[in-house]
Order: C-alpha cells, then sequence, then structure tokens
C-alpha cells in the first residue's frame, strides 16, 4: 500500500470509478483501515446507520462461488472459458464491502439515514484512492435476493444499499465532463 495524501480538492476531482481490476488481494487490516476513517462522515444525530460486511482473502472464494450462483445466469451451462469471462467482474477486485443501513419507518429518519450512509461510502472510497486502491458502488439487483442477504445475515429491517468493489488497477479510466455551477444553480430570488 503507498501513501499518497492528497488534497481533498484532488482526491474529489481525480477519483474514478475502477471497474477493470486487476486482480491483487486487498488486506483485510488496509480496508478496516480505511473504514476506521470513513466513519467521520457526517450523520443525522451522530446516529452511524451503517454495518459493513467485508469479504477479503479466504473470503472471496465462498462470495465468488454466491456471486456466480446469484448473478451469472444459467452459470452451469457455460464452458469454463466462457464463466471465466462472465466472472470476471466479481473475481478481479481485491476485495468487497457491502454497506446495510436500517429502515426506519419514519421517512424522514430513512432518508437521512440512506444519505449519511452514502457520504459513509464517498470517505471510503475517496480515503482508499488516497492509498491507491480503486472503488466501484454498484446496486446490482441480487442485493435483494432473500439467499444474499441470508448469507450476509441481513435482518429484518435492514437493506443491502451497496455493493463497493475495491481493489488495485492498471490503468485510470479518463474522467468524464460534468456540469459546471452555471448549468444548474439558480439564484435565490431570480
Amino acid at each position: 500500500m503507498s501513501e499518497q495524501f492528497l488534497s481533498v480538492r484532488d482526491a474529489i476531482i481525480n477519483r474514478r470509478s475502477i471497474k477493470k481490476f486487476n486482480g491483487q488481494s486487498v488486506k483485510r487490516e488496509d480496508l478496516l483501515g480505511i473504514v476506521d476513517d470513513a466513519v467521520w462522515a457526517p450523520n443525522h444525530g451522530n446516529r452511524e446507520p451503517w454495518r459493513l460486511v467485508i469479504a477479503c482473502d479466504d473470503d472471496l472464494v465462498a462470495l465468488h462461488q454466491l456471486l456466480r450462483e446469484l448473478a451469472v445466469p444459467k452459470w452451469q451451462e457455460l464452458s469454463s472459458e466462457d464463466l471465466a469471462k462472465q466472472m470476471a467482474k466479481f473475481t478481479l477486485p481485491g476485495g468487497y464491502a457491502f454497506v446495510i443501513v436500517p429502515e426506519d419507518a419514519r421517512q424522514k429518519e430513512r432518508l437521512e439515514d440512506y444519505a449519511a450512509a452514502s457520504i459513509f461510502i464517498q470517505n471510503i472510497q475517496l480515503l482508499a484512492w488516497d492509498k491507491g486502491i480503486g472503488s466501484c458502488w454498484k446496486t446490482p439487483g441480487f442485493l435483494d435476493n432473500p439467499k444474499f442477504r441470508e448469507a450476509l445475515k441481513v435482518q429484518p429491517g435492514e437493506r443491502v444499499i451497496a455493493m463497493l468493489q475495491v481493489g488495485y488497477f492498471d490503468e485510470v479510466p479518463k474522467g468524464k465532463e460534468r456540469k459546471t455551477s452555471a448549468q444548474f444553480v439558480t439564484n435565490f430570488g431570480e
């Protein structure tokens, strides 16, 4: 793990979602160190409305088997080569963090918790980027699959809001243009 120490602005502007990982494993202690810093995300009432299920190192074999079953239709019928191609998007990340939040019956609190968890996820992504670790926040449909929820020990009243893939990469994707404030800001009273 390299120490880069980016400015906040550089981290925000230069961070990219990484979809092509190189297969190098992310050490659990490195990911947990990032998470320990990310918890400083602002959150309403200091509820810290998140919990994570982390998969690194030896955990990845069982996770890959679960992902194969839930995310690759008719995987048993594929050749080993075709299956490997389909699974690359799951096997090349060096670790995973699944973010789980409570589903408060009160709409205000539920929205506040989702917003806080989103900031927490962004913190993870920025802190990882500063360490040379890429990430990609994904929300595949299988996050709500009962078998997947059971594997993650998601309780009634909780929801998995993110599959955060993390890992090392060889190439930084080119950034896409973003809107400027002039395109979406209206001055009050105008």
